[in-house]
């Protein structure tokens, strides 16, 4: 009974991979007709209405995030088909922004881990890449601020935004807690298991910050009595043995991560979100007065964030905006027309829910 079902999947996998393969001829086709014309290959707004048609075609057994996985997938691979694109992103390899990258671009993709986020911006800015992913929020610890203000003097487009939900491992050499003396991370990661962290250990350890996650797994693979809170994917791509996993503090614990580009332009997909930075006179009350802007137009803000403006020795700010809708949207442009060239357009993209 059990070859026999496997053999019926046997012959379904044989369906799947032929009926891919003519997806994959009517792919090719349509890259070669982008590229005569010059359009881009990554269309956030176009997959997401296949998502969205799939699900609602759907009467099986699979739910909207797993026809969303494999779909992914697919895309990634005929992506690369159409045109290979190169992928900058956060890294090393095994980093949240990492697996962020993949979960968007596939396994095939070519990818450039680079040590900072200002390296990701530059390499976009320099087309050494076309892509690269950087984290923008915590929902547990707010915004990257490195990010907005690179967003407010590079001249890159956001193409799309990934939520990524954050799973914390505890990974060391070491069998026993006392034993472990240093413990590596990034920051944030540090704050988001604190607890842990608090209950776990009696003694006195150092916590030492570093650029990554990634980085904290390699440190603690080399040096004896310490340990790294990583990715579980990290721990197991450097081959650090894992002690706990899920330690952070909130089972809801989800990080925002852009993808920018240069000269990124998409099309209305009906569920919108836009960034823009804000620069508003030095007066009283122009704060005020523009927020009031969306308000009247009906306009949902998302975001509001100021940042120094570092222009001058003056402590003066602009803001960081996000709210629903699509940047060529009438009533969008109807509210920040009035504004002109103090509207820097981050761009507008499909909003993940």
């Amino acid at each position: 009974m059990l070859e026999k079902l496997r053999q019926g999947i046997d012959e379904i996998d044989n369906q799947i991979v032929d009926l891919i393969n003519k997806r994959m001829e009517f792919v090719k086709k349509i890259g070669e007709l982008k590229r005569s014309s010059n359009e881009a290959i990554y269309r956030p707004e176009r997959e997401k209405a296949i998502i969205d048609r799939l699900v609602s075609i759907n009467n099986g057994l699979l739910n909207r995030a797993a026809i969303e996985a494999i779909f992914m997938e697919i895309f990634a691979v005929s992506r690369n088909y159409e045109l290979p694109e190169r992928v900058a992103f956060l890294g090393p390899e095994g980093s949240f922004t990492h697996q962020a990258a993949e979960s968007r671009y596939g396994a095939m993709s070519d990818y450039i881990a680079l040590d900072s986020i200002s390296a990701v911006f530059e390499a976009v800015k320099t087309s050494r890449a076309r892509f690269g992913i950087v984290p923008i929020e915590n929902n547990q610890e707010g915004t990257v601020q490195e990010t907005i203000d690179f967003l407010a003097v590079h001249k890159v487009t956001i193409a799309a935004e990934i939520v990524l939900p954050i799973h914390f491992a505890f990974a060391t050499k070491e069998e026993n807690l006392e034993n472990i003396k240093v413990v590596y991370s990034r920051d944030i990661a540090f704050r988001q298991c604190k607890n842990f962290l608090n209950d776990y250990f009696q003694h006195k350890i150092e916590l030492k910050a570093v650029s990554s996650t990634s980085r904290a797994c390699l440190l603690a693979r080399e040096e004896e009595h310490t340990a790294a809170i990583c990715a579980p994917i990290a721990a197991r791509q450097y081959d650090l043995p894992i002690l706990y996993n899920n330690i952070q503090d909130s089972a809801d614990n989800q990080t925002r991560f852009l993808i920018i580009s240069e000269n990124f332009h998409n099309q209305k997909s009906g569920s919108d979100k836009t960034s823009i930075i804000a620069k508003l006179p030095d007066e009283p009350g122009a704060l005020v007065r523009f927020l009031q802007q969306f308000q009247n137009a009906g306009i949902n803000l998302c975001k509001v964030e100021s940042r120094p403006a570092k222009e001058g020795s003056t402590f003066k700010y602009v803001f960081f905006v996000e709210f629903e809708g699509h940047y060529d949207d009438e009533i969008v442009q109807n509210t920040v027309r009035p504004y002109g060239k103090d509207i820097i357009w981050l761009g507008s993209y499909v909003q993940v829910c």
